[in-house]
């Protein structure tokens, strides 16, 4: 295992399509959700302990070689909106496409044929990072990393906030980021014996009503 790919994949540069797109923090943002680096705060916590939490189990569980499919229709029932669906269909689709060509594996080439319009980005994830040799809790991490860089990364941008302070953001969720990852990857091993329903299921209805809402605006910064 070289633990150095995990930087790779965890970079905002790496060229999967995350940088598109603000993790819900364009529409809470306009709605008043998000201000400042205190309210952005609260934000990403919340991502953190839901959606974060869920997206990190499924990656882990992939890396963990749990049945994709069982692990994408999974990540489908806890996806109640319909744009997030769509784009986390998107984001995988991208993500095989750069995995591929960084870590060529007949397991990602499989899953480009299995899933032509892609299938969930978590579950993509979690089978790049068993290309790249990485462990269920590398996977987890990264999920959980991409679910706050995202929406505090885009407020820079979105609120003219001071990069200083997005980062300290980050730097202040980071011991319950641990805690999370830890969380997730315990969820994706009761899995492999208790089957998928094992798997975190946390919601964040905001999040939901938020991005069909944001969906359907005709101006927009981010496509999520």
């Amino acid at each position: 295992m070289s633990r150095a790919a995990l930087l790779i994949l965890a970079d905002g540069r790496f060229p999967a399509g995350g940088h598109a797109h603000s993790g819900g923090a364009e529409a809470a943002v306009k709605a008043g959700r998000i201000t400042d680096a205190a309210t952005l705060e609260r934000f990403c916590r919340g991502r953190l302990h839901t959606t974060g939490l869920v997206a990190a189990a499924l990656a882990a569980a992939a890396v963990l070689d749990f049945p994709v499919r069982e692990l994408d229709a999974a990540a489908d029932a806890r996806t109640p909106s319909p744009a997030l669906r769509a784009t986390a269909r998107r984001l995988g689709r991208q993500l095989v496409r750069a995995a591929r060509a960084t870590w060529p594996s007949p397991e990602l080439d499989a899953l480009a044929q299995e899933f032509p319009k892609g299938a969930h980005q978590p579950v993509v994830l979690g089978l790049t990072a068993r290309a790249a040799g990485l462990e269920p809790l590398d996977a987890a991490y990264c999920a959980l990393y991409e679910s706050v860089s995202g929406p505090a990364t885009a407020t820079v941008r979105l609120l003219g906030l001071d990069p200083f302070d997005a980062t300290g953001v980050l730097a202040r969720l980071a011991p319950e980021l641990d805690r999370v990852a830890d969380r997730a990857v315990e969820g994706a091993r009761r899995a492999l014996t208790e089957g998928v329903d094992a798997l975190p299921a946390a919601s964040a209805p905001l999040l939901e009503i938020g991005a069909q809402a944001h969906a359907a605006w005709p101006v927009r910064l981010f496509a999520s």
